[in-house]
């Protein structure tokens, strides 16, 4: 509103207020907005920190209202001499007056504009020291001057994402299939189950939106089932037995490519199936069984594996495990789990989340018909609890988080599609312990409610509200707040372990032994699947080098030609699924995967950075190994 000024009826004057019309420049100042917005998310990796400090500094500049002087001259002075410093023209004297005028801006500035943007700077100096100090020292940048493709580079496997994009778009799904296969023997489980990194800095992003690079893999094994791809040829058998301990998505990974070297594997694995956690701690709706047989198939497929189910290891199997194979690596994922330390958290009724979904891995589905199910936490794990504990037939389901949705490490989508199939969101409530009934079990999950508070390790933390506890009532409730790995048959053969996980090196040789190498979760701790298929790529690749080999793998298949790339803005094809109130009543796949021609618009929208614009290496790709 502004104020304006009229004649009252009576001849005096009168004070009044107007709606004040939107400025002409707000609604393109948006827009432009929008489009910086996008750019800064598209920010390729590898992108030097010292320009991004420099940029995040001139937008800075740019806002300022320019009443209070720190903020309106020491911004663009900080601007240009960190300019300097990133054009390797800055000494040591320069780095310190950057230093102290940031100090002076943060303290000295009216409002956040001037001092979180000086805060950023100070944290950028700590944060990145070493690149500072290289561009001042050595006059130089480790960034370099080129760029890599940012979806392949953000792949934890570095899979040839325009390639298969590529081939998609040309017919070619099963040479699509062998293309990913060259670096993720998993292409179907990725398809529906990974949280696509990838597409974090899609450059598509300039443009609209993203890439759905994961929905195109999708129709890819769609169209074509991966173990009807026949795998590239092995090499000559080297007579090298290699043992895995481990079936899961890192242990299978390094069994294919070590077999595909010429290598005997045998795979030790626990349970009576292979899969690890695809099969015992994903639910089939979101993975079904027979898809990810088929990758199982393909992997089996690729040369001289051994698989050996109902097969535990202790640490005497593991000594002569290690005593008669040339070369070992442990990939025994982190399939124990975590508790709380509750009154009565040892009730009937009371389970952890592990427990649940490993026991349908193997078929046997819960009754929780006429049931009330509290699920303790905010990660894709409780999402997966809660969504099973509405299809095994629960009156209500609640998942209890002690912060704020937003700060749920579940995937949005994996939230929303919880919420459309009934489940009850209770947030910032703490679980402080379990009420049971006369019988001795589970009657109601008792909560401190929670209030947000500062900010620690990249998050608002949670601390106690002043608020009476509450009481949720719960039959059954579920524990999915992590996992751990169960080390101690290993710990006792001999392997060090950091923190509840094992202990490697940057190579994945296990600490203390020479033939023993360790990746996956057991090694990381709780990840992602594209990780420990990362994992077992690299520790195949490096257990080949420690037996003295140097086997180069090919699949077979190159990416086509690539046209000129539409650049006309397009609306990104999104997987849908199955209405909820169909969806929640079976373990069927939930998600429909595209038709033929939504597939063929999505990947018209691949921009080809491996031709256009990466020109750091090779049709700018890095010759990952």
């Amino acid at each position: 509103m502004r104020r304006c000024d009229g004649e009252a009826s009576g001849g005096g004057s009168l004070a009044r207020l107007s709606v004040a019309p939107k400025a002409k420049d707000d609604g393109r100042i948006v827009a432009t907005l929008d489009k910086y917005v996008r750019r800064v998310g598209a920010t390729p990796p590898g992108t030097c920190p010292v320009v991004v400090q420099q940029a995040l500094l001139q937008a800075a500049a740019a806002q300022t209202c320019g009443k209070c002087v720190p903020c309106r001259d020491g911004l663009p002075r900080l601007a240009a001499l960190v300019g300097r410093v990133a054009d390797c023209e800055a000494d040591a004297g320069t780095l310190a007056e950057v230093r102290a005028l940031a100090e002076m801006v943060r303290g000295t500035s009216d409002c956040a504009i001037g001092y979180e943007a000086a805060n950023a700077l100070l944290e950028g100096l700590d944060d990145f020291a070493d690149e500072f100090a290289r561009h001042v020292g050595a006059r130089s940048c480790a960034a370099g001057v080129g760029q890599t493709v940012p979806c392949e580079t953000l792949c934890p496997a570095h899979v040839d994402v325009p390639g298969y994009i590529a081939l998609v778009a040309a017919g070619d799904y099963a040479g699509a299939v062998n293309l990913v296969r060259k670096d993720n023997p998993f292409p179907t489980a990725c398809a529906f189950v990974c949280e696509h990194p990838c597409e974090a800095r899609c450059r598509r992003t300039l443009i609209d939106a993203p890439v759905n690079i994961r929905g195109i893999k999708r129709f890819a094994v769609d169209q074509v089932p991966a173990d009807q791809v026949a795998p590239p040829p092995h090499s000559v058998d080297t007579a090298r037995n290699i043992a895995v301990v481990g079936g899961g998505p890192s242990g299978l990974t390094c069994a294919y490519f070590l077999a595909l070297m010429g290598h005997r594997v045998t795979v030790f694995e626990a349970r009576s199936q292979l899969g690890g956690m695809l099969r015992y701690g994903i639910p089939a709706y979101r993975l079904p069984r027979e898809r990810l047989d088929e990758d199982l198939r393909g992997i089996l497929s690729a040369g001289s594996i051994t698989a050996l189910c109902d097969t535990p290891v202790g640490a005497r199997e593991m000594a002569e495990i290690a005593e008669n194979y040339y070369a070992v690596y442990v990939a025994v994922g982190a399939q124990a789990g975590k508790t709380l330390a509750l009154p009565n958290a040892d009730a009937a009724g009371v389970m952890s989340a592990v427990k649940l979904l490993g026991a349908i891995g193997d078929g046997d589905y819960p009754d929780f018909t006429g049931k009330r199910v509290a699920v303790v936490g905010g990660g894709n794990v409780a999402m997966d609890c809660a969504r099973t504990a509405v299809r095994a037939g629960a009156e209500e389901v609640s998942v209890v988080y002690r912060r704020r949705k937003e700060d749920m490490t579940a995937l949005p989508a994996e939230v929303e599609s919880a919420v459309a199939e009934g489940v009850e969101l209770v947030v910032l409530q703490a679980p402080v312990g379990i009420e049971v009934d006369g019988k001795g079990r589970c009657a109601a999950l008792v909560t401190q409610p929670q209030m947000i508070g500062a900010v620690r390790g990249g998050r608002p933390a949670p601390v106690t509200a002043d608020k009476p506890q509450e009481r949720i009532a719960a039959d059954i409730v579920l524990i999915a707040v992590g996992q751990g790995v169960e080390t101690e048959p290993f710990e006792e053969f001999g392997m060090a372990t950091v923190r509840g996980c094992f202990d490697a090196d940057e190579g994945l040789a296990a600490a203390g032994y020479g033939n023993v190498f360790v990746g996956g979760d057991c090694q990381t701790g709780p990840a992602t699947v594209i990780r420990a298929i990362a994992a077992g790529k690299v520790a195949a690749r490096n257990i080949d080098a420690y037996l003295g080999c140097s086997h180069k793998l090919a699949c077979g298949v190159s990416a086509p030609p690539a046209p000129p790339n539409d650049r006309t803005p397009k609306g990104r094809v999104e997987l849908v699924e199955r209405p909820a109130r169909e969806r929640k009543r079976d373990f069927k796949d939930v998600e429909c995967g595209m038709s033929r021609e939504e597939a063929e618009q999505e990947c018209g929208r691949c921009l080809r950075c491996d031709v256009f614009g990466c020109g750091a290496t090779e049709e700018g790709r890095e010759q990952y190994a």
